[in-house]
């Protein structure tokens, strides 16, 4: 049986900023009421990233709105949260973060079955050149699509 994929948020900010190397999955560590807000799709992965901390995977500052019927139980937006891996995949990370200029972004955030998974990027920054560059090759592809969008309709 095939679980099903349910796509929570992107962080489209890091596809801008960054060059994707490798792609990894990993659960998240929440309480209760995260996870109600998060099925009403309350979260913001825009300027969130990862560090290691002795053997451990921590995402910071990614925002998940206090669910609105939670009362006590309501934990803080932008708390740390831990991020849940096999150690060898930590182990080879924290490898590839001691890298100059490679760091662990949260790519998007979806529900797998019932849990809750976030993908992980090993990115590498990208200077504002790259990003120009980007840029230019996204509007010559768009150009190239319309022309060809115009030439099939006459």
């Amino acid at each position: 049986m095939k679980e099903s994929i349910k796509s929570i948020a992107q962080n489209k900010k890091a596809f801008h900023d960054y060059f994707i190397e490798e792609k990894y999955e990993a659960g998240i560590e929440l309480c209760g009421t995260e996870v109600k807000s998060l099925r009403q799709g309350r979260v913001n992965l825009k300027d969130s990233w990862c560090n290691i901390v002795e053997g451990e995977i921590f995402v910071n500052s990614m925002h998940i709105s206090p669910y609105e019927r939670g009362n006590i139980f309501n934990r803080d937006p932008l708390r740390v949260r831990k991020l849940l891996m096999h150690k060898r995949e930590i182990n080879k990370l924290i490898g590839l973060t001691k890298q100059d200029g490679y760091s662990l972004i949260p790519l998007s955030l979806y529900f797998k079955g019932s849990r809750v998974k976030v993908e992980l990027g090993l990115c590498k920054g990208k200077k504002l050149y790259d990003k120009r560059e980007a840029m230019a090759q996204k509007a010559a592809k768009r150009d190239i699509e319309r022309a060809m969008k115009e030439k099939q309709r006459s």
